[in-house]
C-alpha cells in the first residue's frame, strides 16, 4: 500500500503535462532508509496514460558500480524493449559510432571507456537520442538509488541536468539520505540541478491503522495501533516488517499483542539494516558499534570516546546515522528500533564485541560509573582484561541482592569467578556470594557451590559459615552428603557449650541443621525433645542462632506430641516476638514454626507476623518466595479460609519451577491441605498424579499423598482400599515417631471408612483413641474434632453430648470450617427444634465464609432429622467388598485372583455373595451399587 504520497504524485502528474508543452523537469526523491522511495517511485508510471508518456526505468545497485553506462544502458533498453531486432540494429547505425560503444553487447569496460564518458561528443549523442524520442512521445525517466549509479552514467546524468530546457523529459531519480555515495560531487551536483525536492513524511496514526487494516484484514485496537505507531515511528519499512512477522505466527491486532509487538525483531529488515551500514565511512559505523555496546544507557561523551571520534567527527557520523533513519533523534546516540542494535551487533565479528565492550567497561568505570553499569559492560566479555573485574562484579551483586533480584547476582557472580584464580580463599568467597544468591531461586546448585568452597577454607569457622549459607529444608531431610557435611564442619567446630561470640551463634546454627536433619528418625526426635526439656521452661532466645535452635527443637516436640499444645505454642510465640518479620527468615529454620503453631491452633500471632513480612517482600520471582506463599496457605487453612488458601498454594506452585526439589514438595504439601478439605476429587487426582514416584522424598509427602489417594477412593466407593491405605500410612507415621494428627489427619478419615464398612468396634476403637491423643495434646481444634467423631458415632443423648461438647470448644478455636461441621452435625442430629434451625444457620453461615460448598448444602433447610449416622447400605464382608470394587473396576476373575492372591475359584464365591447382597444380577450393576459419597465424619 502506498498512503499519504498523494502530494508527490500529483506533483509529477503536474511535470509530466508540461513536459507535453516542453517544460522538462527533475525531481529528486530523496529520504531515510525504509520511507517509502522505492514504493513512490514504482507507482508512478500508474498515473500516467502509457500511451501519451512513455516510460524509461532504472535501478542502480552498489555491486553494478564497475559497469560503464550501466544505469544508462537499463533506461535505453526499456526504451528499445518490444522494438524487433532489424529495427533496433539500424536505429543504432544511423545514430553515431557512439552509440554502439555504449548500448552494444560488447560494450567497452569501465576502465577503458574513461575516456569514452570524458568525450563531450558521447554525452552530447546520448542527449540528443534522448530528445529525437521525446520528439514524438513525452518521457518519465524512473532512476532509483541515484547514489549507486556508476560514474559515466552519473557523468551523463549531470550533462543532462544542465540541458534539460527544452526536451520533454521528466527525470524522477531517488536518493537515499545518509549514504556516503550521495556525497559523490557527481550525485551533488544532479541533485543541486534537481527543479523539485520530494521528502515523503512519516506515516501518520491514522495510516499507520489502514496499514494494519490491509496486513490482517480486520482494524487493530487503538492500543495495538498506538504500539504500532510507536515502535516503527511511521517509517514503512519497519511497520511492515514487524506486521509481516506477526501475522506469520498467526497473531491477530489486539491489544494483549501490542507487547509482543514492540520486541519484535524481524530478521528481513535486520539484513535491510545491516545491508545500510556495511557501505557507511569508518567513522559512522565505529560510532554505531559504539551506540550499539552501550545501548539505552550510554552517554555521548563516553560514547565518542568509545568510537575514538573528536567533537566534530561525532557530531557528523551522528548526522549521517540519523539521515539513515536509524536514530531516535538527531541529537541524541539511541537507536529507534531495537532492530538496529541488532543489526549493528551482526555486522561486528566476536573479536570486536568483547574488544568494545571491555573498552567500554574501561570507560565507565574510569569515570565513576554505577558498579551494575559496568558490570553489564563486562557480562559481555568471556574474559576480562581489566585488573579490577572481579571486585566490580561483586559489587554489582551485592546491589543486586539488595534491590532483591538474587538472580541477577547469580549472573554477575557467575562471570566473576571466569576472572577469578582457579583456587584459593577469594575464589571460595566468591563461590559462597554466588551460593547466597542461588539459594532463593536454585537450592542445589546453592549446595553445590558451598561444597565446592568449603575445601579452599582454611578455618573451622569460617567453613562452617559457609555451610550455613545453604537454607535447610522444611520437608525431608538434606542429602546424606550434606548432612555428612554438616557434620564434619560442626565437629571441627566444637560444641556450642565450649564456644562463644560468633563461633557459638554458628555452632548452634550447625546443631539445628543436624537435629532438623534427623525428623523422620524416631530415636532423632526423642533426642530432640529431650534438649528441649533440658533447656527449661524459659529457654535461652536473645539470639537468632539460640531462636533457630528453639525453633527446630518445637518442630520435633510436635511432630512427636511430645510436650503439650499450650506449652509449645508459648514459646513459639515468644520466638516470634522476638523474630523481626523480614524475607530472609526463610532460608532459615523458621518456618517450621508455622507448622507447630497450626499444630497448636494458635496462628494468630503467626498469621500477624506472615502479614509484615508480605509487606517486606520486594518481588515474588524465587524459590523463597513460593515458601512464603506455602506458609500463608498452610495457615489460611488452618483457620478453615479455603479459596484465599488454595489461591495461596496455586501461586506457590506457579513459582516452582519444573526442577523437582524441597520447596517444591512443601508447595504441593499446602495444596493436598486445601483439596482435602475442598472435597475437591479432580484437584485431588491432579495432585496425586502430579507427585507419582517422588512421594518417597519425604515422609510428609508420603503421608499426604496417601491421604488424598485414599480420599479419592472413598469418594469412588473403594472403601476397602481406601481403609487400608489409610491404615498403612498410620502404621509408617507412628513407626517414625509422628503421633501429631493435627498435621497428618488420616484417622478421622479411617474412623469414617470403618463405619461405613458396618465395622463400628473398629471405628469406636480409633476414635477413642483420637480423643485421648487430642486430650493429651491439648488443641481446641483438636480436642473438638475428636469429639465430634465420637458424637457422629454414638447416638442418642450421649452423642448428642458430645457434639455440644465439640461445638463448645471449637469456639475457642481458630479453624471456623471445624466449628461449622460440629455444629451442622449438631443440627441435623437435633431434627427440627429451634436450637436445630440455629445451628445449621450459624454452622452455614461458617461453611459459606471457608468456602466449603459441600458442607453449605448439608446445612439446607429440610436435612435437619435425617440420620447423623449412615449405617452401611449393605453386609459385606471386607474381602467381598475388596473383590466387588475390582470387579466393579472392570477387572476379570483372573486379575482379581492374582492381585489378591487367592484362586479364581474364590473370587467366583466371593462374588456371588455379593451379588445377593446387594442385589444385583451382575458385574453391570457393581459400580453403582457400592459407590457412595465421603462420608459426613470425615
Amino acid at each position: 500500500m502506498l498512503l499519504e504520497r498523494d502530494a508527490e504524485l500529483a506533483l509529477v502528474t503536474r511535470a509530466l503535462r508540461a513536459a507535453a508543452d516542453g517544460e522538462s523537469a527533475l525531481i529528486l526523491l530523496r529520504g531515510p532508509l525504509g520511507i517509502g522511495r522505492s514504493a513512490l517511485l514504482q507507482r508512478l508510471p500508474g498515473i500516467t496514460d502509457t500511451e501519451a508518456v512513455r516510460v524509461l526505468r532504472a535501478n542502480a545497485a552498489p555491486m553494478e558500480q564497475d559497469f560503464a553506462f550501466g544505469v544508462v544502458r537499463q533506461l535505453f533498453d526499456s526504451l528499445l524493449a518490444g522494438t524487433p531486432e532489424e529495427a533496433r540494429e539500424h536505429w543504432l547505425q544511423e545514430r553515431a559510432g557512439f552509440a554502439k560503444l555504449v548500448f552494444a553487447d560488447d560494450a567497452v569496460p569501465a576502465t577503458e571507456s574513461h575516456d569514452v564518458a570524458q568525450s563531450e561528443a558521447v554525452l552530447h549523442g546520448l542527449c540528443t537520442l534522448l530528445a529525437n524520442v521525446g520528439e514524438e512521445t513525452p518521457l518519465l525517466l524512473l532512476v532509483d538509488d541515484l547514489q549507486w549509479a556508476d560514474v559515466p552514467s552519473l557523468r551523463w546524468f549531470a550533462y543532462l541536468a544542465r540541458r534539460l530546457r527544452g526536451l520533454r523529459v521528466v527525470v524522477v531519480c531517488t536518493l537515499r539520505d545518509g549514504d556516503p555515495r550521495a556525497q559523490h560531487a557527481l550525485v551533488r551536483e544532479v541533485a543541486d540541478a534537481a527543479t523539485r525536492v520530494l521528502t515523503p513524511a512519516p506515516l501518520s496514526f491514522e495510516a499507520t491503522r489502514e496499514v494494519i487494516l490491509g496486513h490482517f484484514g480486520e482494524e487493530g485496537d487503538e492500543e495495538f495501533a498506538a504500539a504500532c505507531h510507536e515502535a516503527s515511528a511511521g517509517n514503512p519499512l519497519f511497520l511492515n516488517s514487524v506486521l509481516f512477522s506477526l501475522v506469520a505466527t498467526g497473531c491477530r491486532p489486539e491489544a494483549a499483542q501490542a507487547q509482543q509487538l514492540r520486541t519484535q525483531r524481524p530478521s528481513k529488515l535486520r539484513e535491510r539494516v545491516e545491508s545500510g551500514l556495511r557501505n557507511q565511512p569508518r567513522p559512522v559505523r565505529d560510532l554505531a558499534a559504539a551506540i550499539a555496546t552501550f545501548g539505552e544507557q550510554g552517554d555521548p561523551e563516553l560514547i565518542a570516546r568509545l568510537a575514538g571520534l573528536d567533537a566534530i567527527g561525532f557530531a557528523g557520523a551522528l548526522r549521517s546515522l540519523h539521515q539513515l533513519g536509524l536514530l531516535a533523534t538527531e541529537q541524541e546516540p539511541r537507536f529507534f528500533h531495537r532492530v538496529v542494535q541488532d543489526a549493528v551487533e551482526a555486522s561486528m565479528t566476536v573479536v570486536e564485541r568483547e574488544r568494545l565492550h571491555d573498552s567500554a567497561a574501561a570507560l565507565l568505570y574510569r569515570f565513576g560509573a554505577p558498579a551494575e553499569q559496568v558490570a553489564a559492560q563486562l557480562m559481555a566479555v568471556t574474559v576480562s582484561r581489566q585488573p579490577w573485574s572481579v571486585v566490580v562484579l561483586r559489587a554489582a551483586a551485592d546491589t543486586a541482592l539488595r534491590r532483591g533480584a538474587p538472580d541477577t547476582a547469580a549472573r554477575y557472580l557467575r562471570r566473576a569467578l571466569l576472572d577469578s584464580s582457579t583456587e584459593g580463599e577469594d575464589r571460595a568467597r566468591l563461590l559462597i556470594d554466588l551460593a547466597t544468591a542461588e539459594r532463593g531461586f536454585d537450592p542445589a546448585a546453592c549446595e553445590r557451590h558451598v561444597s565446592q568452597a568449603v575445601p579452599l577454607l582454611t578455618t573451622p569457622r569460617d567453613r562452617a559459615a559457609a555451610v550455613l549459607r545453604i537454607a535447610p529444608t522444611v520437608l525431608g531431610a538434606p542429602p546424606a552428603s550434606m548432612i555428612d557435611l554438616i557434620g564434619q564442619v560442626a565437629g571441627d567446630l566444637g560444641s556450642p557449650d565450649t564456644l562463644d561470640g560468633s563461633a557459638r551463634e554458628i555452632a548452634l546454627r550447625l546443631e539445628a541443621r543436624l537435629r532438623h536433619a534427623g525428623h523422620e528418625d524416631p530415636a532423632e526426635l526423642a533426642s530432640a525433645s529431650e534438649r528441649l526439656r533440658g533447656l527449661g521452661d524459659s529457654p535461652p532466645m536473645r539470639s537468632g542462632a539460640e531462636r533457630e535452635l528453639i525453633v527446630v527443637l518445637l518442630h520435633a516436640a510436635t511432630i512427636s506430641s511430645r510436650r503439650p499444645a499450650a506449652e509449645l505454642a508459648s514459646l513459639a510465640n515468644r520466638v516470634l516476638e522476638r523474630e523481626p518479620a523480614t524475607p530472609s527468615h526463610v532460608h532459615t529454620a523458621l518456618p517450621l514454626l508455622v507448622l507447630t503453631l497450626i499444630a497448636a491452633d494458635s496462628v494468630q500471632g503467626i498469621s500477624s507476623w506472615l502479614s509484615i513480612e508480605r509487606q517486606a517482600r520486594r518481588q515474588h520471582v524465587t524459590v523463597a518466595d513460593a515458601l512464603v506463599h506455602v506458609e500463608h496457605s498452610l495457615v489460611l487453612t488452618a483457620r478453615g479460609r479455603l479459596p484465599a488458601a488454595r489461591e495461596q498454594a496455586e501461586r506457590a506452585m506457579q513459582l516452582v519451577d519444573a526442577d523437582w526439589h524441597e520447596v517444591s514438595a512443601c508447595a504441593t504439601v499446602s495444596l493436598a491441605a486445601v483439596a482435602l478439605e475442598l472435597r475437591d476429587i479432580e484437584l485431588s487426582k491432579r495432585i496425586v498424579n502430579g507427585v507419582g514416584r517422588r512421594r518417597s522424598e519425604s515422609l510428609s509427602l508420603t503421608a499426604v499423598a496417601q491421604i488424598l489417594e485414599s480420599a479419592v477412593d472413598a469418594h469412588q466407593g473403594q472403601w476397602v482400599s481406601a481403609l487400608d491405605g489409610l491404615l498403612t500410612v498410620g502404621r509408617l507415621l507412628e513407626a517414625s515417631g509422628w503421633r501429631n494428627s493435627s498435621l497428618y489427619p488420616w484417622r478421622p478419615w479411617a474412623i469414617s471408612l470403618h463405619q461405613r464398612l458396618g465395622d463400628s468396634p473398629s471405628a469406636l476403637a480409633l476414635a477413642e483413641e483420637e480423643h485421648a491423643w487430642a486430650e493429651s495434646w491439648g488443641a481446641a481444634s483438636a480436642i473438638g474434632r475428636a469429639l465430634r467423631l465420637q458424637g457422629w458415632l454414638h447416638g442418642g443423648d450421649r452423642g448428642l453430648d458430645l457434639l455440644r461438647d465439640a461445638v463448645g470448644t471449637l469456639r475457642g478455636s481458630a479453624n471456623d470450617l471445624e466449628l461449622a461441621r460440629a455444629l451442622i452435625l449438631l443440627g441435623r442430629r437435633l431434627g427440627d427444634s429451634a436450637e436445630a434451625a440455629a445451628a445449621l444457620r450459624e454452622g452455614a453461615e461458617l461453611a459459606t465464609a471457608c468456602g466449603a460448598s459441600w458442607l453449605v448444602e448439608r446445612a439446607r433447610p429440610g436435612s435437619a432429622g435425617k440420620a447423623a449416622v449412615p449405617p452401611p447400605k449393605v453386609s459385606l464382608t471386607r474381602t467381598e467388598r475388596r473383590v466387588a470394587e475390582l470387579a466393579g473396576s472392570g477387572l476379570t476373575n483372573a486379575e482379581i485372583a492374582e492381585r489378591l492372591g487367592v484362586s479364581s475359584r474364590a473370587v467366583e464365591k466371593h462374588l456371588t455373595n455379593s451379588y445377593r447382597k446387594l442385589g444385583v444380577a451382575g458385574r453391570a450393576g457393581l459400580a453403582e451399587a457400592i459407590s457412595a459419597d465421603v462420608p459426613d465424619a470425615s
